[in-house]
């Protein structure tokens, strides 16, 4: 049996994504940005610019964090900070919230903030940001610990918006792939 693949174009560079079934039945393009660090380099510099007027930014683990990493560092930012699915043994000073069952996981998750980076949150201009926004149910847990946080939601930045996610307006995104 032949593979199948969705090509994506991110400002010349093409990715062919392989399509997946979900165990709904639903396939995806997917995309993942682990391990392949030339396109996590040109994503991230085409992320960074549109994340410009953020102070700080937020990712949840896993497959936002080298992304997140890499925009940090083109926007000049030390820090940034990292949501988890599980509380480690820094974490129990920190916050955390219940998010719904997003496409990929599909089932109730919590995510965990440490003290530290709510504390860099606190009262800053914060870009989250995430590889892939389909959903919203992961962006839904990231916004509701920047506000706990006390941190200001500036831009939510993602390298694909997938399916119905193309059409929402309080988003950016360098491409769109579609639910198949």
């Amino acid at each position: 049996m032949e593979k199948e693949f969705y090509s994506v174009d991110f400002e010349g560079v093409e990715s062919k994504l392989p399509v997946l079934a979900l165990p709904s039945g639903v396939k995806i393009a997917f995309f993942n940005l682990h391990g392949n660090s030339a396109l996590t380099e040109h994503c991230a510099k085409l992320l960074a610019k549109k994340l410009t007027d953020c102070e700080v930014l937020i990712t949840a683990e896993s497959k936002g964090l080298q992304l997140t990493h890499c925009i940090a560092r083109e926007l000049g930012q030390e820090y940034y900070a990292v949501a988890r699915k599980t509380k480690k043994l820094y974490m129990q000073d920190g916050i955390e919230v219940v998010i719904n069952p997003s496409i990929t996981t599909g089932e109730v998750q919590k995510l965990y903030l440490s003290k530290h980076d709510a504390d860099l949150l606190k009262g800053k201009k914060v870009g989250i940001v995430d590889d892939v926004l389909s959903t919203g149910a992961s962006l839904l847990g990231l916004e509701a610990l920047v506000e706990k946080s006390g941190g200001i939601i500036q831009k939510k930045a993602f390298v694909l918006a997938e399916g119905e996610a193309q059409e929402r307006e309080d988003v950016v995104f360098l491409n769109t792939i579609p639910l198949l």
